[in-house]
């Protein structure tokens, strides 16, 4: 519950006004929090100039203090930053450090989600990468048989024949060309319910790689074939309810870009 120090509260009311629900309110002086429409967004606790409010529904060790030199960031260079990322094809043969990869999960841990529902879920492959690369070439080489069989459309076709060829490399020699995985050391799979949830919070994970000196590619391969096969959720261990929104392929890039590339002009409607 969320509750509030009475001994530090000082009656402003940033707190009372700031709270979308309107659970809180004023007794004697001080801000007291209802607890009961209450979904646990935590806004009191940021807004909170002498930090009066807490609860014991989450780790209290998680609230930073604002500084500006450590909280801001350059607009232009932030802008310049989203647009040299690319999308990683070619790794090193390097290890992810752990507290890099929990650090990339942080970014989604923390990204906002739909009434404060926090349920983003994650999944870390690395020990089965090669389980997880068979299980999915076999469901590719499958979808791209009936593929090539049930449709005329020329876009299908030429990926069905790709499928099959990346399945039939993969059984001549495990550990030749990967164009799955791309011999990328981890996987992380982004799952929850709410499928805008999981899309933002892989939005800020994805920038948080590029931060850390790596890089990604989010594989549709790997998310079609989950269409496809129930059996990879339960290999991996998602409940049936999760929708498989992302996966990201992570590793050490081992290619070096100069300079950013051109994009279409935005389409934007003024109202």
């Amino acid at each position: 519950m969320f509750q509030v120090d009475g001994n530090k509260c000082i009656g402003c009311g940033l707190c009372v006004k700031d709270c979308f629900v309107k659970d809180i309110n004023f007794v004697g002086g001080k801000a007291k929090i209802k607890n009961i429409r209450c979904f646990k967004c935590g806004h009191c606790i940021a807004v909170c100039p002498v930090g009066a409010v807490s609860t014991d529904d989450y780790n209290m060790n998680d609230v930073i203090e604002y500084k500006k030199d450590e909280f801001s960031i350059n607009p232009d260079n932030l802008l310049n930053f989203i647009k040299f990322e690319r999308t990683i094809r070619h790794f090193k043969s390097k290890d992810i450090e752990d507290d890099k990869i929990l650090k990339i999960i942080e970014a989604g841990r923390f990204t906002q989600t739909a009434s404060n529902a926090q349920n983003v879920n994650y999944v870390v492959v690395k020990k089965e990468i090669q389980e997880v690369r068979k299980i999915i070439l076999e469901t590719l080489n499958e979808l791209g048989k009936y593929v090539l069989e049930n449709s005329e459309n020329l876009l299908y076709k030429r990926y069905a024949k790709m499928w099959i060829k990346m399945y039939n490399d993969f059984i001549l020699d495990p550990l030749g060309d990967d164009s799955l995985f791309f011999k990328a050391p981890v996987l992380i799979i982004v799952t929850s319910e709410h499928i805008l949830n999981a899309g933002l919070a892989s939005a800020n994970m994805k920038l948080m790689i590029d931060a850390l000196g790596l890089g990604a590619v989010f594989s549709g391969f790997f998310t079609r074939a989950c269409e496809n096969n129930v059996k990879i959720k339960e290999f991996l261990g998602i409940e049936k309810n999760q929708n498989i929104v992302a996966c990201m392929v992570i590793g050490y890039p081992d290619i070096k870009y100069s300079r950013t590339v051109p994009r279409k002009e935005a389409n934007i409607i003024w109202k």
